[in-house]
C-alpha cells in the first residue's frame, strides 16, 4: 500500500506542476515540443503601421518581420496575401501578425497590424487603430506629407495613440528627408530627433523603429483578474472552420474550451482554439490581458459575427459592459449588384455575407429592378472599393454579376414635409410630389505644389465645388480645401485629379452633412424602354452634358443588331440627347444582274419590313462594361 501511495503521490504531483505550466503559456499540446513563453503585459506591444498609399508601409513591414526572425521573406510584401493585393501593388486587408524581439535579454512581444493607405479602405484603418497603443507614421521621403497621410493621423490622434514619425525611402536618388522632417514637425509639432529615418528596400533604421516601439509605445492597460473583455476588430471565413473572430483581450483572460458569449449578439459559443496571429494562426492554451489572437467556435452563420462586438465569459454575461467607441461604418457610394443568372441569387447571398466577414466597410439590402430581377444594394467607401469588391466575387467565389452605376444617398422631402433617404434613381417618387432634394457634401482636402493650382481650382470648381482656403504647408506644397457634393467626385474626379497633376496630388474627404439640390432623374433609353441599372441622378446643369456623352459611349460599346438600335437620354417625358447604332444590313440586291429597277425595289420593301418585325421582338444584350460605361467618360 505503501509503495502505491508514494506512485500516486508522484502522478498527483507531476499533474499539478504540467497544469501549472499549461495555465503559464510554458507549454503548448496543440503544437508538440513546442515551447511558448507567456509575456506579462509590461512587455507586449500592440502598434499598427498608417501611411498615405505606396509609401511603402507593407515593405518596411517585411524588414521588421525579416529582423525579428518571424519569417524568412522570400518575395515582396509578405503580409499582402491576396492576388489582388499583389496585382495591383496595394494594401486592401489589414493584417495583424505577432513578432517576438529580444532585447538587453528581456523577450518582448510586439503585435504588427499593416494597414491600407488608400482612402477607400480608411476603415480598415480605422480597426486597427481601435486595438492598438501606438503607430508608426511614415512618410514617403520623395513624396512628403500626403493628405491621407494628415487624415490617419488625426484618426490616430483622436484615439490616444503614441505616434512614432518615420521617413521611409531615405536611399532613394530623390529623396528629400529635411524637407520633409520639416512637414512631420510642423504637423506633429515633434522633435526633429524623435524622427526615424528607414528604408524598407535596404533596413536601415529598422533597428531604430523596434527600439522606439519598445521604449515610447505604452504596454496595454487592463485588470488581468477582471471579467473577460474582448473586442473582434477582424474576422474570416474558412470553409472548413467556419468564421474565425480576430480580438484584442482588454480585460481578463481567456483558455482554450471557456465558454463565451458575443455580447451585443448575445450568441453563445464554445472556444475551441484560440491562438496568435502569425503568418499562420497558432494556437495557444490561454491568451491574457493585452494579447492579439483569434477564436474558432464553429460559427457558420455570418450575422453572428460583428465587428466591434466584445466576448466575454459565459457566467460573466451581465456584469461586464460591451466595448465602446468603436467606429460604425459610413458607405459613401451606393450600387445594385445582380445575378447575371437569376437562380444565382441565394448564392449572391452567401458569397456577400462571407465576403463581409473579411471586409466590414461592406453593407448590403435585397431590392428588385424591373430588367434586371432580384438583387443587392451595396453600399462601398468609394469607387475602387466597389471595383474590389466586385473582382474579389469573382475570383473568390466565382459569381458573375452586373453592376449598376454608383450613386449616393440622397434626403428626398415631400410636399407633406416627410423625408425620403433614397439610394437607387429607381426609388425616386414621382416629381410633383417632390418639394426638395438634398444631396450629400463632403470636405475635401487636395494637397499639392504650386504649379498646379490653377488646373487643381479649374476641376473642382467645375463639380461644383466651393473653395473654403488655401494654406501652403512647406516650400512648394499647398493644401487646398473645398466643400464638394459627393455625388460629383464618385464617377471621374480622382482620376482626372491624378491625370491633370501627374500623379503629384493626394486627395482626401468626409462627410459634411446634407444640402438643398437642384437634382433630376436621368433615364437610358434603349428602342424605348428605360434601363434600370443606367439610370442616375444627377445636377440640372450637367444632365444635358452628361446624358450626351452616355448615348456617345453606350454607340460605340453596343453590338450591332439585324434592326437599328435607338440610345435615348431623358428626363421624365422629355429627350434630351439620342444616338442611333445602326442595323447589319444583307445586300438582297446582290443577285439582280439588270432588270427592272423595281425588281430591285422590291427586295428592298420586302427586307424592310423584315427588319421592322425584327425590331418588335428583338432584344439588346448590354455588355456588363456598359454598365460602368460612365466610368471612363472623359
Amino acid at each position: 500500500m505503501s509503495a502505491r501511495r508514494f506512485y500516486r503521490g508522484i502522478f498527483v504531483f507531476c499533474r499539478h506542476f504540467l497544469n501549472f505550466w499549461m495555465k503559464n503559456g510554458a507549454l503548448d499540446f496543440d503544437k508538440p515540443h513546442t515551447f511558448c513563453t507567456f509575456a506579462p503585459m509590461k512587455y507586449i506591444r500592440n502598434f499598427c503601421i498608417i501611411a498615405h498609399i505606396d509609401h511603402g508601409k507593407s515593405t518596411l513591414a517585411d524588414r521588421l518581420l525579416e529582423r525579428t526572425n518571424t519569417i524568412q521573406v522570400t518575395e515582396g510584401q509578405m503580409l499582402d496575401d491576396m492576388d489582388l493585393e499583389r496585382e495591383r501593388g496595394i494594401t486592401i486587408k489589414s493584417h495583424a501578425i505577432q513578432m517576438e524581439y529580444e532585447r538587453d535579454g528581456q523577450k518582448y512581444i510586439l503585435n504588427l497590424i499593416d494597414t491600407p493607405g488608400h482612402v477607400d479602405f480608411s476603415y480598415e484603418v480605422s480597426r486597427s487603430i481601435a486595438a492598438c497603443e501606438g503607430a508608426l507614421l511614415v512618410v514617403d521621403a520623395t513624396q512628403g506629407v500626403q493628405a491621407q497621410t494628415i487624415s490617419n493621423l488625426y484618426m490616430a490622434i483622436d484615439h490616444d495613440l503614441e505616434i512614432i514619425p518615420v521617413v521611409n525611402k531615405c536611399d532613394m536618388p530623390n529623396a528629400m528627408p529635411e524637407e520633409v522632417e520639416d512637414e512631420i514637425i510642423d504637423l506633429l509639432g515633434c522633435k526633429r530627433e524623435e524622427i526615424i529615418r528607414a528604408s524598407g528596400k535596404t533596413g536601415e533604421g529598422v533597428d531604430d523603429i523596434l527600439n522606439a516601439v519598445v521604449d515610447r509605445i505604452p504596454c496595454p492597460t487592463g485588470d488581468e483578474e477582471a471579467p473577460l473583455q474582448a473586442l473582434i476588430f477582424d474576422s474570416v471565413f474558412n470553409s472548413f472552420r467556419g468564421i474565425i473572430a480576430y480580438f484584442k483581450i482588454v480585460n481578463g483572460s481567456i483558455r482554450k474550451g471557456d465558454n463565451v458569449v458575443f455580447i451585443n449578439t448575445g450568441k453563445e459559443y464554445n472556444a475551441d482554439e484560440i491562438g496568435v496571429l502569425k503568418m499562420d494562426m497558432v494556437p495557444r492554451q490561454e491568451l491574457h490581458c493585452g494579447d492579439v489572437g483569434y477564436i474558432v467556435s464553429g460559427i457558420k452563420t455570418a450575422t453572428e459575427v460583428k465587428v466591434g462586438d466584445t466576448i466575454t465569459h459565459v457566467q460573466t454575461l451581465g456584469k461586464v459592459n460591451a466595448i465602446a467607441g468603436f467606429e460604425e461604418v459610413k458607405p459613401m457610394v451606393f450600387a445594385g449588384v445582380y445575378p447575371i443568372e437569376t437562380e444565382d441569387y441565394e448564392n449572391l447571398r452567401a458569397s456577400l455575407e462571407k465576403l463581409q466577414l473579411n471586409d466590414a466597410s461592406l453593407t448590403f439590402q435585397p431590392e428588385s429592378s424591373v430588367a434586371l430581377g432580384f438583387g443587392f444594394r451595396c453600399g462601398f467607401l468609394g469607387l475602387l472599393h466597389m471595383e474590389i469588391v466586385q473582382e474579389r466575387l469573382d475570383r473568390e467565389f466565382n459569381m458573375d454579376v452586373i453592376t449598376t452605376v454608383p450613386n449616393v444617398s440622397y434626403l428626398v422631402y415631400d410636399k407633406q414635409g416627410e423625408v425620403k433617404e433614397v439610394h437607387n434613381p429607381a426609388g425616386m417618387p414621382d416629381p410633383t410630389l417632390i418639394d426638395h432634394i438634398e444631396e450629400p457634401y463632403i470636405h475635401a482636402s487636395v494637397i499639392t505644389t504650386a504649379n498646379f493650382i490653377g488646373p487643381i481650382m479649374t476641376l473642382c470648381l467645375g463639380k461644383r465645388g466651393e473653395l473654403i482656403k488655401q494654406d501652403f504647408i512647406s516650400g512648394n506644397r499647398v493644401e487646398i480645401q473645398f466643400a464638394m457634393p459627393l455625388g460629383e467626385i464618385v464617377i471621374d474626379f480622382y482620376d482626372k485629379l491624378k491625370s491633370i497633376s501627374k500623379g503629384y496630388a493626394s486627395f482626401d474627404y468626409h462627410q459634411a452633412g446634407f444640402r438643398p439640390s437642384k437634382l433630376v432623374k436621368l433615364d437610358i433609353l434603349l428602342n424605348g424602354e428605360p434601363v434600370d441599372a443606367l439610370s442616375t441622378l444627377t445636377h440640372v446643369d450637367n444632365s444635358v452634358d452628361f446624358g450626351r456623352r452616355m448615348c456617345e459611349k453606350l454607340k460605340e460599346l453596343l453590338p450591332r443588331q439585324q434592326f437599328d438600335i435607338a440610345i435615348q437620354a431623358a428626363i421624365g417625358a422629355k429627350i434630351i440627347a439620342r444616338e442611333t447604332v445602326k442595323q447589319v444590313r444583307k445586300d438582297v440586291t446582290a443577285k439582280c444582274y439588270g432588270g427592272d429597277v423595281s425588281r430591285k425595289r422590291k427586295l428592298l420593301e420586302k427586307q424592310k419590313r423584315g427588319k421592322k418585325r425584327m425590331k418588335q421582338i428583338g432584344n439588346v444584350q448590354v455588355p456588363q462594361k456598359a454598365f460602368l460605361a460612365v466610368l471612363k467618360l472623359d
